[in-house]
């Protein structure tokens, strides 16, 4: 079984590599890269900004007949994100910088400009000071004068700042003391006042509350109703109120135990004939009660009798 990874490959002893047919590509082919824009641009057919950082698919080509110190000069295309027109640039080795060529105009930048105008002026002074000594000894009489100079202003600076420096601790420490003084002195004095207007403010309330009651008529005082306590009934009140007391406060959260006054309406007796005996009984009271004489024993223990029971029925149907 053979390996996956194949590391050592079979060459057959008639191997010559000089017969392996080599491509034959163009030197100025063009590769697609990845990158992002270098400085800030302006399209020259929309007008859209295109600032540094936007990335691009841009084709990438090598520059014929152009070399800085045997350092090949790219050159890349993308296109406008609006117009989609073809904008070019190319890498500037000498600067180590880029250059814009076609489609766009490089946005201004101060810094790049500043840099080039002090690489302008070292080249004019070294270009006359090869060709003139006198020139030489006058730029370093200048530049030693100039030297001296600041050193005359640094050598000011820290004197300066040494003078300023010198802090006296005490003295700070003391005024702040004399600054916190002051400040609980005013604290107290607006408590002070505060705690007078609010007395004063209280003394005229009492004034007028006073007033207001001497003015109102005898008449209209009370005497104070003294307070009532829930354990002043068990104490004071006789046990016959108390036990009418409780049935009292009972019937109002319950409500009645007995209600045959209530349950009277809602039954109706009915109508009893009247028994023989006791008719008989009526009229013998009636006949003696004419006569003035009085009746026999018998006679009333049967009526008192027949009451009892008439009376015993009313009760039952009644219930």
């Amino acid at each position: 079984m053979s390996e996956r990874k194949v590391l050592n490959k079979y060459y057959p002893p008639d191997f010559d590599p000089a017969k392996i047919p080599k491509l034959k590509l163009p030197k100025d082919r063009q590769y697609v890269v990845r990158l992002m824009a270098p400085f800030n641009m302006r399209c020259k057919t929309c007008g859209e900004y295109i600032y540094k950082g936007k990335k691009f698919n841009a084709r990438k080509e090598t520059v014929q007949n152009e070399v800085y110190l045997g350092l090949p000069i790219f050159r890349f295309y993308i296109k406008c994100t609006r117009c989609l027109a073809e904008i070019t640039f190319k890498t500037d080795p000498e600067n180590t910088d880029y250059t814009m060529e076609h489609g766009a105009t490089r946005n201004f930048q101060a810094e790049k400009l500043l840099e080039e105008e002090e690489k302008r002026m070292q080249k004019e002074r070294e270009e006359e000071e090869l060709n003139n000594p006198m020139k030489v000894l006058e730029n370093r009489t200048k530049d030693s004068k100039l030297e001296m100079e600041v050193l005359e202003n640094l050598q000011e600076l820290k004197e300066l700042n040494q003078r300023q420096a010198n802090v006296d601790f005490e003295a700070m420490l003391k005024q702040y003391k004399e600054y916190e003084e002051e400040q609980k002195r005013k604290e107290q004095e607006e408590d002070e006042q505060e705690m007078k207007a609010m007395l004063e403010e209280a003394q005229n309330r009492r004034l007028l509350v006073d007033s207001d009651s001497d003015e109102e008529p005898a008449k209209s005082r009370t005497k104070p109703v003294a307070e009532v306590k829930p354990t002043d009934i068990l104490q004071e009140a006789p046990q016959p109120q108390i036990k009418k007391m409780k049935t009292e406060s009972w019937e109002r959260s319950v409500g009645k135990l007995n209600t045959k006054s209530q349950l009277a309406g809602l039954v109706t007796v009915k109508k009893q004939k009247p028994d023989p005996t006791l008719a008989n009984g009526m009229e013998n009271q009636g006949t003696t009660a004419n006569t003035g004489s009085f009746p026999t024993a018998t006679g009333t223990t049967s009526s008192l009798s027949l009451l009892g029971a008439y009376s015993d029925s009313e009760d039952s149907a009644s219930d």
